[in-house]
């Protein structure tokens, strides 16, 4: 076993990778929420505040794009579980530097939905950037990151308000078990 291997719930004994068995987990409701912005041009945030960019409704499409990327999470993480989403909703706004999104995500299941929120919150920022590139080809993807978690063993989790407290301390967390 490598180092470290007993207390990572994604190796087995040998350290190979491997999906963790969920079957006996308790299903209860789940939620996971994340943020990330995309750094724009004054001209991109004057064109989406406006007419519009060339290419299209920007906003809408990486909106979908968001939401669809949600569902395929299992997809593209390759030790992430295929579970049932029972709501995914993906929010951009546009501010004077910058396009903010959030995304939220909630199912009944047996593991938590983290992943999904962050690979709705990543897509739907590389959609902004495919729908500005014409007009910005500089915009930056940024802060991307968990913004919390409710339901399974561990309990609920919140990233700290801006306190002073390091990015990876939580206000509010359970035993840390494997959700």
């Amino acid at each position: 076993m490598t180092r470290g291997a007993k207390n990572l719930t994604h190796l087995d004994e040998a350290g190979a990778a491997r999906m963790v068995d969920v079957t006996a987990k308790q299903v209860s409701v789940r939620t996971g929420s994340a943020s990330g912005r995309v750094l724009v041009s004054p001209r991109v945030v004057e064109l989406l505040r406006g007419e519009g960019v060339p290419k299209g409704d920007a906003l809408a499409t990486a909106r979908i794009a968001g939401i669809m990327a949600a569902k395929r999470t299992p997809d593209l993480i390759p030790l992430c579980h295929p579970i049932a989403l029972h709501g995914v909703a993906v929010d951009l706004t546009v501010h004077d530097d910058a396009v903010a999104i959030t995304a939220t995500v909630r199912t009944a299941d047996r593991t938590g939905v983290e992943m999904e929120a962050l690979t709705a919150v990543s897509v739907a920022a590389l959609t902004v950037v495919d729908m500005i590139k014409a007009v910005d080809p500089g915009a930056v993807i940024t802060d991307v990151r968990v913004e919390t978690k409710t339901g399974g063993v561990s309990g609920d989790w919140q990233r700290a308000a801006a306190s002073g407290r390091d990015p990876g301390e939580t206000a509010t967390q359970g035993d840390g078990g494997q959700d």
